[in-house]
């Protein structure tokens, strides 16, 4: 039986043509030309917090990845846990057992940093000031403490005083709120890198969270400012995902990162191996979109921004 016309006239099926074939394309050129990209260190000591008092944000997972995609491209880091599930301290493979020392005794006991400090298996360009379960009771604990909003900032600035290798970047990871320990470190950063999830209710809670920036900036730290948001697990295959990606950009046009952080399987089993993802599986699609964030950051100007830019 002869085939109608138009069916002998079709076009080959060609798996180029595949969205996951174009994808598998795109992941390679972006790899090409990470590998060829060229960075400038500033030559000082970058001190970033990473926070959002909203959970499940990807707040950890981007402290530990960026810090270990700043270390890829030449960096020397310094991440400070200052969660109290300990969260970061893991995915860098570092102990952190009830018996081992950690921020907790920096903060109450005033320990100094480099006595907490330990390396990460990962290079020895990444080091981790780890969190115990102690910290869980260090709001408490600190309320009577002299200095209580600067414990941090002090125990962090006679550590990077008195280093001989100068770190290129500190990363403060906080936990989901907006106690004493994050406001601890607002004190002690002077950049503010905020990860938003691409889902509903992205902005919710923002406004409180800048709120809490503006009064760090009037009384305590006006050095603090804005510097970073980064749009964590995208899924570009969803119209919501592209929408409060495009809100938050109207919002913050200045602030955002060009770089998307997307939904990765191999992001979220990095952890359960004591690893960060660039360690894991650093050609994964997860791993690529961290370095890139990581060159944006280096690159981007430190010039501080009105907080209170885009604000609803």
């Amino acid at each position: 039986m002869k085939l109608p016309d138009d069916t002998e006239a079709a076009a080959p099926f060609s798996l180029d043509d595949t969205p996951l074939a174009r994808e598998l394309a795109d992941l390679t050129a972006r790899r090409r030309v990470l590998a060829s990209a060229e960075v400038q260190l500033s030559g000082k000591t970058r001190v970033l917090t990473v926070s959002n008092q909203k959970g499940g944000v990807g707040k950890t997972t981007t402290t530990v990845n960026m810090a270990a995609a700043l270390v890829s491209v030449g960096a020397r880091v310094l991440v400070i846990d200052l969660d109290p599930q300990g969260n970061a301290s893991t995915a860098l493979g570092v102990p952190h057992t009830a018996d081992i020392p950690s921020i907790y005794d920096v903060l109450i006991d005033e320990f100094p940093i480099a006595d907490i400090v330990q390396t990460s298996p990962e290079s020895p360009d990444l080091l981790c000031a780890p969190s115990t379960i102690h910290l869980a009771g260090a709001e408490i604990e600190l309320v009577s403490q002299v200095a209580r909003e600067h414990r941090l900032k002090t125990a962090l600035d006679e550590y990077l005083n008195n280093l001989d290798e100068r770190l290129d970047f500190v990363l403060i990871d906080c936990p989901p709120s907006l106690g004493l320990l994050t406001i601890n470190a607002f004190t002690a950063a002077k950049e503010l890198l905020i990860p938003i999830q691409c889902e509903y209710y992205a902005l919710e809670g923002l406004s409180q969270l800048l709120g809490t920036v503006r009064m760090i900036q009037k009384h305590l730290n006006p050095q603090l400012h804005l510097s970073s948001i980064l749009l964590t697990m995208y899924d570009g295959r969803t119209r919501l995902a592209q929408q409060v990606a495009e809100e938050v950009r109207e919002h913050f046009a200045k602030e955002v990162l060009a770089t998307v952080i997307p939904r990765s399987v191999r992001v979220s089993e990095a952890p359960s191996f004591g690893q960060t993802v660039i360690a894991y599986d650093g050609q994964s699609a997860g791993a690529v979109a961290y370095r890139e964030a990581a060159v944006e950051l280096i690159r981007r100007e430190n010039a501080p921004n009105n907080t209170t830019e885009g604000e609803s």
